[in-house]
């Protein structure tokens, strides 16, 4: 695969332009109750009120609608833990190209109707393995076997360009936020967040959360360099999985720490956000506040 993800701001802004009206601008709400826990202003942004309850419906639509010309008549391969699948089912349906969906056999069920359900006539979905590396690795092989184009869930400059547009969301709702605290999976939405954070506010942090269970960021930046960890289950499977070396390169100039929390942790925000902030969020959706309440 083609290492392509040197993401500049101009695409940011070109993709929140090109997705207005396609995907929703979320509220940025200020938690009266992680406010006063924290003894600061704690904002969430709540993508979980997204289509298709993710972000990646952003970066998902905008490779599609850039790269349609190419797709249409041919169709696309992609690869998911199921947040990315559940985007391109709907571009795939919003634009009539057909695609190949690979997800893992743990893929949880619910996303797996999710996708079926946004894609329907549109999709083909296939299980394959277990974890997202494996599905990763099949999604390669019927790309370059079927001479399809792969769409990767994030290490691709247009996928991260729309990610990134949640980052240019958040600056313009409050322009005095101080730091930014982003789920790390593959790092599509971290380094497009702090491309373009980082144009218009250069002092703003952009610091990636993990869970211990999955942690080759947090490892990584701490050696200097790509290192292999231990891959443990997680209730944030949309971040476990392995990065790609041209994404540790990008995030050395661009985001500034990376912390871990525990899968207890994880367990308690979910558990947090349903009773006190009456917000349902998936374990990845949940690692920001298993940051700040641990």
């Amino acid at each position: 695969m083609n290492c392509d993800v040197n993401v500049r701001p101009e695409d940011v802004v070109k993709a929140y332009k090109l997705l207005r009206g396609r995907v929703l601008m979320t509220p940025l709400e200020r938690s009266e109750v992680l406010s006063e826990l924290c003894g600061g202003n704690v904002f969430l942004k709540l993508e979980n009120l997204q289509l298709c309850r993710s972000f990646k419906i952003r970066g998902a639509m905008n490779i599609m609608l850039n790269l349609k010309g190419e797709f249409e008549g041919k169709g696309v391969v992609t690869c998911s833990s199921g947040n990315h699948a559940q985007g391109v089912a709907i571009a795939s349906r919003e634009l009539g190209i057909r695609s190949i969906i690979v997800v893992p056999k743990d893929c949880p069920e619910t996303k797996k109707e999710a996708i079926r359900l946004f894609g329907k006539g549109w999709i083909e979905l296939v299980e394959h393995g277990y974890g997202y590396d494996s599905a990763f690795k099949e999604a390669e092989r019927i790309s370059r076997e079927n001479n399809l184009p792969f769409i990767p869930p994030g290490e691709h400059r247009l996928v991260m360009a729309g990610a990134g547009t949640v980052g240019y969301e958040i600056v313009n709702q409050n322009p005095d936020i101080d730091a930014i605290l982003v789920p790390a999976g593959s790092g599509g939405l971290i380094l497009g967040i702090a491309t373009i954070v980082k144009s218009i506010k250069p002092r703003v942090e952009i610091i990636g959360i993990q869970s211990e269970a999955s942690p080759p960021w947090y490892f990584s930046w701490q050696a200097g360099r790509l290192v292999e960890v231990e891959y443990k289950p997680s209730l944030s499977e949309g971040t476990w999985g392995s990065i790609k070396e041209c994404m540790f390169n990008l995030a050395k100039d661009r985001v500034d720490s990376f912390l871990l929390v525990k899968e207890e942790d994880i367990k308690e925000a979910i558990a947090f956000a349903l009773r006190k902030l009456h917000l349902v969020v998936e374990g990845a959706g949940a690692l920001g506040i298993a940051a700040l309440l641990s």
